[in-house]
């Protein structure tokens, strides 16, 4: 399998670069982190930015290679990160790019690209996280409505999303895989109540979601009706297999970091630590070739990726909590401070290995597809 860029692949890459030379020093500072509203407003604003000059759909209208330069690119550069657009920008809106009507993707994707609407995803529930097939919230076909009751939990961005990609259980008898539908549905709709959570790391990106019969447009369904699982797998081979691209590059930087502070405090006289960085830089490298590999299958199969993605997703959430473990040892007494540089980053990476579908779950789904061994029991 060839690796390498293409000609026009490396023009648009150093277009790309000379953009953002001009365009990054001229952002305002970022908001305070707990200040949703106003990440909301900074988030958009850099999605408008990159709408207005041309790079705003690299993430569904433009080869999965230009989409994982755009990705290395920005996270080089020191962009912003998504942010409150993670959800549209690579998980709702990949999806209606390849599963929905006409009309859908002229409603949803236009106001994503030119950072006007913010999406969540309403997957998880209290008894459906990696189980997600286990989800009880309902939807009844009330004529051109479905009315919707349950709950949502670790909403990402309810808090201030226009839309949710949600999914509800629309036949109850059938087998739990076959009766479920992908629904988007607005978040002012009357029933919805919004409950934020803040996580270890004091964060409140993640929310409950309650639902009280909340009619949702049939129209507003992605898919046929008890179609959403097969539906939920296209936007979960985005979210495991592209979505991550960024974070790669940055546990890189973040590795030169480490290596650089070691040797600023000594620790870098430990060879136990020298290997154990050495041994991670092997391992972000092989991630990097298996994300250009991932890229390269997803170029010959319609620009969804395939189930390689969780065997990346797999050994990369392990990997960024090797990395941070790595940054502990450097940091020794000082990774007890939390205005410490990586120290709020070594507890999200607590969440890598459940978010996106549990470690269990990727094994079993790399046994099951890629290996074909026998379904567990």
């Amino acid at each position: 399998m060839d690796l390498s860029y293409t000609p026009e692949e490396e023009d648009f890459r150093e277009r790309l670069r000379e953009w953002l030379g001009k365009v990054l020093p001229t952002l305002p500072p970022k908001p305070s982190p707990d200040d949703w509203p106003a990440r909301r407003a900074y988030d958009l604003g850099w999605q408008r930015m990159l709408y207005d000059a041309g790079y705003a759909d690299v993430h569904w209208d433009a080869s999965p290679t230009m989409r994982l330069i755009f990705l290395e690119e920005t996270e080089k550069a020191g962009a912003p990160y998504v942010g409150a657009n993670f959800v549209g920008l690579l998980h709702a809106g990949p999806t209606i790019a390849a599963e929905g009507t006409a009309g859908q993707r002229a409603r949803w994707l236009p106001p994503i690209l030119r950072g006007e609407e913010v999406w969540c995803q309403g997957f998880s529930e209290p008894d459906a996280g990696s189980d997600l097939a286990a989800l009880r919230t309902r939807a009844r076909r009330d004529g051109d409505d479905y009315v919707v009751s349950g709950s949502k939990i670790w909403t990402s961005h309810a808090e201030v999303a226009d839309w949710c990609e949600l999914l509800v259980r629309t036949d109850p008898e059938a087998p739990r895989h076959r009766g479920i539908t992908w629904l988007a549905m607005p978040m002012d709709a009357p029933g919805i109540t919004v409950r934020p959570l803040r996580t270890l790391a004091g964060s409140a990106e993640f929310a409950e979601v309650f639902l009280d019969d909340v009619r949702v447009p049939v129209a507003n369904r992605v898919g046929d009706e008890n179609d959403g699982w097969r539906v939920t797998m296209v936007t979960l081979s985005f979210e495991r297999g592209t979505a991550f691209v960024g974070e790669v590059v940055a546990c890189r930087r973040v590795l030169g970091e480490l290596a650089r502070q070691a040797r600023a405090n000594g620790r870098w006289d430990d060879p136990v630590l020298r290997r154990r960085l050495g041994r991670l830089n092997a391992e972000f490298r092989a991630l990097w070739r298996l994300t250009q590999w991932n890229v390269s299958e997803a170029e010959v199969s319609g620009g969804v990726p395939g189930v390689g993605g969780s065997v990346f997703k797999l050994r990369y959430s392990h990997a960024r909590q090797e990395l941070y473990d790595a940054a502990a040892d450097v940091l020794g007494a000082e990774s007890l401070d939390l205005d410490r540089p990586w120290v709020l980053d070594r507890l999200s990476s607590l969440s890598y290995t459940i978010a996106a579908g549990t470690s269990q779950i990727q094994h079993n789904i790399v046994a099951e597809r890629i290996l074909g061994l026998p379904k567990g029991r």
